[in-house]
């Protein structure tokens, strides 16, 4: 069992990025099958595992060019018990499914032996990541999520994250499951176009809430799958708990969580543009380390906000 309290690479103040919207890179860009956008399934093929360490090897081999370090988020965001069973497997290969996807992101960050490689495995909400749904209690959320922060204990990673957090009881489920198995963890709640999460929360309240119930346990904060325009105010107007908030994967749409929902064609938005957000970001908060990307992004944004924001020399 790991040490929680160890400290992350990414806390000592270099910027490091990671990758991009994985599960819509998959499917519009290498033509993918992902029955309910479980890309973990890609581990159990050949040609799966092929797709798969090429997409890592792309966004590795930017952060190796530009000399940051590289946060490998696994393909495990659907590999928990109840999507699983959806999708006819049962716990047993899920666990196996979640420890096989940190072999696949080991055997690549071999291959750049300068690269600064965090491995992080990636845990998804129980239910939908734009809506909240029926809440779990604490307790249920973190005997559901404790499948897969046991099976990344008993791998290389180095954290676990948990991605689209739409709700503070789940949120604090996976922290107490994660501190139950030694692992440390990263909390990335996601907000709707007002700032707020799905629940009407507001993101400081949540991050606060989730650190008082845990003393404080998430290594640090994060944001994902919303644009910038839809959380700027938010950051511009927020209290202490910014300082808990390290990372930013953005989408590159505009779009409301309800619009992608029914949209047809994938919105990819303008690298560029995600530069230049990333970059006012950074200079509105400096303590920020941890840039990627969500829905619609791929390399192209990667690459841009790499070039976008500047090493930086702050302790967290």
């Amino acid at each position: 069992m790991r040490n929680s309290s160890a400290r992350l690479p990414q806390l000592n103040g270099d910027v490091f990025i990671t990758d991009g919207g994985i599960e819509t890179t998959l499917i519009f860009e290498f033509g993918l099958d992902l029955p309910l956008f479980a890309a973990f399934l890609l581990l159990d093929s050949e040609e799966g595992r092929n797709a798969l360490t090429a997409y890592y090897r792309r966004h590795a081999a930017i952060a190796a060019h530009n000399a940051r370090g590289f946060i490998f988020e696994s393909a495990t965001w659907r590999a928990s018990p109840d999507w699983g069973e959806r999708l006819g497997y049962p716990v047993s290969e899920i666990e196996r499914f979640n420890k096989r996807s940190i072999d696949l992101m080991c055997a690549v960050k071999h291959e750049f032996p300068r690269l600064n490689g965090v491995m992080s495995g990636c845990i998804g909400p129980r239910g939908d990541g734009y809506e909240p749904g029926s809440l779990m209690t604490v307790a249920e959320a973190e005997a559901y999520h404790a499948v897969q922060a046991y099976a990344f204990a008993d791998t290389q990673a180095d954290l676990v994250t948990a991605i689209t957090m739409t709700n503070t009881p789940e949120a604090i489920g996976i922290t107490r499951a994660a501190q139950s198995a030694g692992m440390p963890v990263v909390i990335s709640f996601t907000v709707e176009t007002d700032g707020r999460l799905p629940t009407g929360q507001m993101l400081g309240d949540a991050i606060e809430e989730v650190d008082a119930a845990t003393g404080n346990a998430p290594a640090y904060f994060m944001l994902n799958c919303a644009h910038p325009d839809h959380f700027r105010d938010t950051l511009k107007s927020g209290g202490p708990w910014l300082r808990r908030l390290c990372g930013i994967r953005a989408n590159a749409s505009r779009l409301s969580h309800a619009e992608l929902d029914e949209a047809e064609e994938l919105d990819d938005g303008n690298p560029e543009e995600t530069g230049r957000d990333y970059a006012e970001l950074k200079a509105m908060l400096p303590h920020l380390v941890v840039f990627g990307g969500c829905c619609g992004t791929d390399h192209r944004h990667i690459e841009q906000a790499c070039l976008a924001t500047a090493p930086a020399s702050i302790s967290i």
